[in-house]
């Protein structure tokens, strides 16, 4: 940990001291604050300074036509900021145009001179402001035109040099002509040569000699152990403070491109600080030397996002679902992959340094593009053999996703068509090709990379397990499944979006910067429309603020009313929940409201909406309509209110009141099912509320006794019985009464009250079980026994008896 402080503290006094050495040698730029505001004539004036300078498009090449580009932009700002500034004089202009009020008319009393002319002056100022405004709205159009029509002309030059056909590598016409031009080339090259040198040499001169010791020195340290214990203080960083899970492997995946990006680039940083201490590089070399510094930081991630990628020394780590033999094989065109990077841009900016000639730059271009191409080859070979090995070890292979397959053939037909460009003479296509394939290559793993760490990220985050997920739960009461819906939905959200600006960046048809493509992702819905509604990312992302913030604010109001403020009232628990269920309805109002106004929608619109919805509910839509109304009549008059239990005789349906909604009210029945009831049926049909007014419930059993029980005994039992159950009420207290004689019966009615109607079933049950068995220990029977008596009927003939069980028959009488 000691050599990491030390080599920190080396990294802050170096570019502490490389920071101060710029401003020393930056001119002193006039402060934002203190510059003159622009005027409509400077700016007609750049414009068309610009247009002069776009005429002659044959000298202009494509850094020139970025340049103009840049320009064109910062012209476009300037006029808008200039309309932006003028708009508020010309209404406070009006303002006092409409104080003043119109000119009298002829015929009526006239005003005061001083009057007249402050409305004259006062109209004059504003027609100049509207004037002025005017214009600088046209330069703005205008200059936005122009910088559509430099990317057209970039994009013609940039199609114009990937078609330019040179002769063959095969052919001897390349190579004379390499050879012609070669003395002229290697005289550039070697005066190159000789100024880096000198200038180079000027960095042990007396005065230079320390700062570029230490910058060596500082140097050396990241390049030989700063990058390993960085990468073992991130470990275990990761191992330690964060949750375990996938978030652990992709933060290190980000941690280990960054740390890898991080100290080879602050190393190469260092180099070039201690060359170029003092200006003693010069502008050229300097210039040179700073652009490699560049490429080092881009070849330095190129590197540390393959390492982490693979992540070959810690298979458990790795994010790809590669085999470790698969791993290994492929661990070292990353680094090959990001010297390659640093090759292509430095011959590029040596040819263009020594103006060297376009046969030698057409073959380093070429030469350049075999490597890449050979690398990329030798890559999808290994992969194959990787795949064929674990087939020879019966080991199925696992299944590739369609997008790698994608991506495999991609780059199988690049390498070819990239071969064939260079053998038939298209070099400058070649060439093209190899940078494409290295470039894409980094945005596909740089959004594999994020994809990964922003899924992780939101499900560690939103998990219930997790802490963050526990004090959401706690503060807002998010329940468990809403923190994991939002996490799937916001990890979807920001995946798409990466996802689309990465293919925006790859579909790009020449090399752009960050600028460039931050306003081709934030432009790619610009001028679409949904009707009159203009599709703006800046509105979208507005109204996505908006309606996240509303929600999250209803939900604390909503938690506040119903936990502490209405549970201190005297509100019943039903009348509170209506409060807050109504209140929650127009807080929904208005942030639906407000997000309308984030999107801009025009108030027409929504006329014309609600004119299309009235039609609708004309026709179909008046059952909702109805039901709509009904639930907001049902949650103000409160007939019914959550916790009531009632009786829909026509629909069938008895039970509890669980909750009141807009459209429906849920009723759970006493076998705990939901039935789904719609408000008009509570508005229009007869509806029994068991327990609005607090009735009691009454437990009512009908007692058949024998004729021959002793009654008064027996009314006595049951009196007992009920009285001394602890759910019946003594006032009113319970009552015993004879009914009527049935037969061979006498009908007992027992009658006794509970404090509920809930509880009328379970006590009867209970009484049912005690009277029996008290009826039972004072020996009153539930029936009177009978005797079972078998008798024959006079008319039966003992013959057809005799014959039923069986006896023989008598012997019949002699006849006489």
């Amino acid at each position: 940990m000691s050599i990491l402080l030390r080599i920190a503290l080396i990294l802050i006094l170096a570019i502490g001291g490389g920071s101060l050495a710029l401003a020393q040698d930056a001119p002193d730029a006039p402060s934002s604050s203190a510059a003159a505001p622009v005027t409509v004539d400077q700016l007609n004036g750049q414009l068309e300074q610009l247009r002069q300078t776009l005429a002659d498009t044959d000298k202009l090449g494509d850094a020139a036509l970025q340049d103009l580009r840049s320009r064109a932009q910062a012209l476009q700002q300037q006029a808008d900021q200039l309309v932006a500034s003028l708009s508020p004089q010309s209404d406070a202009l009006k303002a006092k145009l409409d104080v003043l009020g119109p000119a009298p008319e002829k015929g009526q009393p006239g005003e005061p001179p001083e009057v007249a002319n402050q409305r004259k002056q006062l109209g004059k100022d504003k027609a100049d402001l509207d004037a002025q405004m005017k214009q600088a709205k046209t330069v703005s159009l205008e200059s936005a035109q122009l910088a559509g029509q430099i990317v057209g002309l970039r994009r013609q030059l940039f199609e114009a040099r990937l078609s330019q056909r040179t002769s063959s590598p095969l052919s001897l016409a390349f190579w004379s002509s390499l050879s012609r031009n070669a003395p002229d080339d290697r005289a550039g090259l070697a005066e190159l040569g000789r100024d880096t040198w000198t200038a180079m040499s000027k960095a042990w001169q007396p005065g230079n000699r320390t700062p570029f010791f230490i910058c060596t020195l500082a140097a050396i340290a990241l390049f030989a152990v700063g990058r390993r214990l960085l990468e073992q203080a991130l470990l275990r960083l990761t191992s330690d403070r964060m949750p375990a899970g996938h978030l652990r492997r992709s933060a290190l995946a980000l941690f280990i491109t960054l740390g890898t990006t991080l100290t080879f680039g602050f190393a190469a940083y260092l180099l070039y600080l201690g060359l170029d201490w003092n200006g003693t590089l010069g502008e050229e070399i300097g210039g040179l030397f700073a652009s490699l510094v560049m490429l080092a930081w881009i070849a330095a991630y190129i590197a540390g996002l393959g390492r982490a990628l693979l992540s070959s020394g810690r298979p458990s780590w790795r994010m790809p679902a590669l085999s470790d033999d698969l791993a290994r094989r492929l661990r070292p065109f990353p680094p090959l992959l990001a010297w390659c990077t640093l090759l292509i841009g430095l011959a590029e900016r040596i040819t263009a340094q020594v103006s060297a000639s376009l046969s030698a730059t057409v073959a380093v271009n070429g030469l350049l593009s075999l490597l890449v191409a050979g690398l990329i080859a030798a890559a999808l070979l290994r992969m194959g053999r990787a795949r064929r090995a674990l087939l020879a070890a019966g080991t199925a292979p696992g299944k590739r996703p369609l997008w790698v397959g994608l991506l495999v053939a991609v780059a199988f037909a690049g390498v070819v068509t990239l071969a064939l460009s260079l053998l038939t003479g298209y070099i400058a296509l070649a060439f093209f090709e190899a940078r494409q394939m290295l470039r894409g290559g980094v945005i596909v793993g740089t959004v594999y990379l994020l994809m990964h760490l922003l899924n992780d990220v939101f499900e560690s985050l939103l998990s219930p397990d997790s802490r963050t997920g526990s004090r959401m739960h706690e503060s807002f009461g998010v329940s468990p499944v809403r923190m994991e819906q939002a996490a799937v939905v916001l990890s979807g959200v920001t995946r798409a979006l990466l996802l689309l600006l990465a293919i925006s960046s790859l579909l790009s048809p020449y090399n752009a910067g960050p600028d460039e493509l931050f306003e081709r992702g934030s432009q790619l819905f610009a001028g679409r429309t949904i009707g009159t509604l203009s599709i703006v990312p800046g509105n979208i992302f507005s109204a996505l603020g908006v309606l996240v913030a509303g929600v999250a604010a209803i939900r604390l109001v909503k938690r506040w009313l119903s936990q502490q403020l209405l549970p201190k009232t005297a509100l019943d628990p039903g009348m509170q929940m209506s409060i807050v269920t109504l209140l929650g309805y127009v807080c929904g109002v208005l942030v639906f409201v407000l997000v309308l106004g984030a999107l801009k929608v025009d108030l027409q619109s929504i006329t014309w909406v609600a004119s299309a919805l009235s039609v609708g509910i004309g026709f179909g839509l008046q059952a909702i309509v109805q039901n709509f109304i009904s639930g907001l009549i049902l949650l103000a008059e409160r007939p019914v209110k959550v916790g009531d239990w009632v009786s829909l005789p026509g629909a069938g349906v008895e039970g509890d009141i669980k909750r009141i909604n807009v459209r429906a009210t849920e009723i759970q029945q006493g076998d705990r099912s939901t039935v789904i009831v719609p408000n008009s049926q509570l508005i229009t049909q007869n509806v029994r509320n068991v327990t609005q007014a607090g009735a009691l419930g009454r437990v009512q059993i009908r007692l058949p006794l024998p004729l021959s029980t002793d009654a008064g005994k027996a009314r006595k039992v049951l009196l007992g019985t009920m009285g001394e159950h602890p759910s019946t009420l003594e006032t009113p207290k319970p009552s015993v009464q004879l009914d009527t004689i049935d037969g061979q019966s006498l009908i007992f009615v027992c009658t006794a009250y509970v404090g509920s109607p809930r509880e009328v079933a379970a006590v009867k049950s209970d009484l049912l079980f005690e009277m029996l068995e008290r009826l039972a220990n004072a020996q009153l029977p539930m029936s009177t026994p009978q005797d079972m008596v078998l008798r024959r009927p006079p008319s039966e003939s003992r013959t057809s008896v005799d014959a039923q069980f069986g006896a023989p028959p008598p012997a019949t009488p002699p006849a006489s």
